[in-house]
This record gives structure tokens, sequence and C-alpha cells, in this order.
């Protein structure tokens, strides 16, 4: 049990860039729970997909200009600072010695995610140090894909979000929330054809992206630029 310790939530990724997609299903994912506090956690080496288009600093500062206004948020460098590959546990083993065994502590995922979780390195001991909150996503499969796991699944699976804030760790939220249909890929796909990405992510950071000449036209395959 904790000491009534507020929940801390844990958001990780790319944020190549940061956009809608992240931010309002967290914003709806923190009401309905109750969370007064999503650290962002950009990560400089994924260890799932390939590296991003933008340098660490440029994912930085479009992360600071997304939430300037948004108390909500704020952000935790420490995977920026690895040149290695950057494994969910041992972010969570390095905040859990850090915030002591009673602090609620809870790490945000998308359903396609929760899918995959077994994937995942040492996957699974995520649950004794955190709690996962997942995203809902329509058109996801709600069965995970093994008897074992859809055990482990409802094992976890809590209903009400108190719970979350009353043990530390060990407990599975599913959340409705609100499906934005963005996603960084889109994005980069969209600049690179010249199309308008305005409704697509805040104005500050889409006005970066213009200032940095990011995800332009990719140089054609086949042809080398001296």
């Amino acid at each position: 049990m904790s000491d009534n310790q507020p929940l801390q939530a844990l958001f990780g990724g790319t944020f190549d860039p940061v956009h809608y997609g992240h931010l309002r299903p967290a914003e709806t994912l923190a009401k309905r729970v109750g969370l007064q506090k999503i650290t962002l956690m950009p990560n400089n080496v994924p260890p799932h997909r390939p590296q991003p288009e933008a340098s660490a600093a440029q994912r930085i500062a479009m992360l600071k200009l997304a939430i300037a206004d948004n108390p909500l948020f704020d952000i935790d460098l420490r995977e920026m600072q690895r040149d290695t590959p950057s494994y969910t546990i041992d972010t969570l083993t390095e905040l859990r010695a850090e915030r002591g065994v009673k602090q609620p502590l809870a790490f945000i995922i998308g359903q396609d995610s929760l899918l995959t979780l077994h994937t995942w390195h040492r996957w699974q001991e995520l649950l004794r140090l955190c709690h996962l909150l997942v995203c809902k996503r329509p058109g996801y499969d709600h069965k995970l894909e093994s008897i074992d796991m859809q055990r482990w699944l409802e094992q976890h699976q809590v209903d009400t979000a108190a719970t979350l804030h009353q043990e530390a760790a060990g407990r599975i939220f599913m959340a409705d929330t609100p499906l934005v249909a963005v996603s960084a890929s889109e994005i980069r796909h969209r600049r690179h054809q010249g199309e308008s990405c305005e409704d697509l992510l805040p104005s500050a950071v889409l006005t970066f992206i213009d200032n940095e000449g990011l995800y332009r036209n990719p140089t054609p395959r086949g042809i080398l630029r001296r």
C-alpha cells in the first residue's frame, strides 16, 4: 500500500515529432485516472524501431514547445543521455530506486504495445516496478496472442483507477481514450510530400520544424548528393 503519495505516470517514445496523437489521449487519460503529472521520456536509441530523423536536441526542443503552456506535462531526459538502447525495464528500475518502494508509479502504453509486450526486454518484471496504463485503440484485438498472456492480463487487470493510487505497482488499467488518428510517420510522410500538417501537431512545433528544415523530401534512392 502507498502512503497516499500521488500516482506518477511516465510516457516514453521517440517523439519524432511529438504530436496530438501523443498529447490529447494523455490529457484524457489524466482526467480518467486522476493524474496530476505525466512525465514524457524521449529516448535516444530506441530498441524496437529505426533511429529518429530529428536529432536528440531537436526532439527535446519540440517537446518543450509542445508542453510549454500545459502544466500536466514535464520531461525526463535520462534516456537521452544513453548511447545504448533504452530498455523500459532499466529506466523503471532507476526510477523505482530513486522514488522508493511505496511511490505509486505507472507507465503509459498504447493497446498496440500491450499486444507486443511479450517481445520487450524482461517484460515479466515490469509489473514489479509499475502499473501499466493502457490507452485502448479501436480496431485492435482485445485478446492477447497466447492463453498464458491473456491469463497474465486478467490476473493483473483492474476496472477502477482508485487501486492505482493505493498500490505502488502491479496493476493493469485499460483506459478509454480518444483515438487521435495521427502518427509521427504520417507527419513525416506529409512533410516529405510537401503536404500540410497544421491539424496534426501544435503550431509552435510546426514552426520549429519549418525553421529547422526537418522532414523535408528525402533524397531519391540511387541519387547521390555531393
